[in-house]
């Protein structure tokens, strides 16, 4: 969490801790809320790795530094735009249209993902992390950024995790869609000194209304006839 690495690791265990919940009521409720069930988990080990990316700062461990640094925006770049599509496709009907044009916005994720995270293997110094207003900031060189605006990048990114939920035949999973709006409005608006950081904290928080609505079972009751 952008806060404190004792904050971090506290988001971390409560999401984890959520997100196991969620995964045991979708093993017994419904398999297709599976992959959304992981979301708050994935989202949990992603602030545990920022909790780490705080401890190598303060403790000027470049090693430590390095891979949590890495496992963070492996979550931030590779996984999130390949995942978010991925889990509304599979919770889609076999019959559902809409299920090939979420695989080609979870494909497009993933390739979109490599391209910007595999560059950092390569080239460590790509990777500039520091603290700024009590928050971490990832200044990250991105091979994309030799071919379009950062802006742009941004946009992509944005497009591949908001518009899936909105492709979705359930309505919470556009309530959900409404949720990461407005996550990226309040990084816009306030936290643009540390938006990635920020971004993935919110993001983070916004699953805990995947959890809500996994246990409460929302989908089966908004739309019984395709959730048989």
């Amino acid at each position: 969490m952008c806060l404190s690495e004792p904050v971090s690791f506290m988001a971390a265990g409560a999401l984890v801790t959520g997100g196991a919940l969620s995964v045991w009521k979708a093993w017994n409720t419904n398999i297709r809320y599976l992959p959304i069930a992981l979301m708050p988990v994935f989202a949990g080990i992603q602030q545990f790795m920022e909790g780490h990316v705080w401890m190598g700062l303060t403790t000027s461990n470049p090693e430590m530094l390095w891979w949590s640094a890495m496992g963070f925006i492996l979550f931030s770049w590779l996984m999130w735009p390949t995942w978010v599509p991925f889990a509304m496709y599979f919770l889609e009907p076999k019959e559902s249209k809409r299920k090939l044009p979420l695989m080609l916005f979870a494909l497009a994720g993933l390739a979109f993902g490599l391209t910007l995270y595999i560059p950092h293997l390569f080239n460590p110094d790509w990777v500039k992390v520091y603290i700024n207003n009590h928050s971490i900031a990832y200044e990250d060189t991105m091979l994309l950024d030799y071919i379009m605006p950062r802006w742009g990048t941004y946009a992509i990114y944005m497009v591949l995790l908001i518009v899936p939920p909105f492709l979705s035949s359930y309505k919470h999973m556009h309530y959900f869609g409404g949720s990461m709006i407005a996550v990226l409005v309040v990084v816009a608006s306030f936290f643009v000194y540390a938006n990635i950081s920020f971004f993935c904290l919110l993001a983070g928080l916004a699953t805990l209304h995947l959890i809500y609505i996994i246990n409460a079972n929302k989908c089966d009751q908004g739309c019984k006839e395709l959730f048989a």
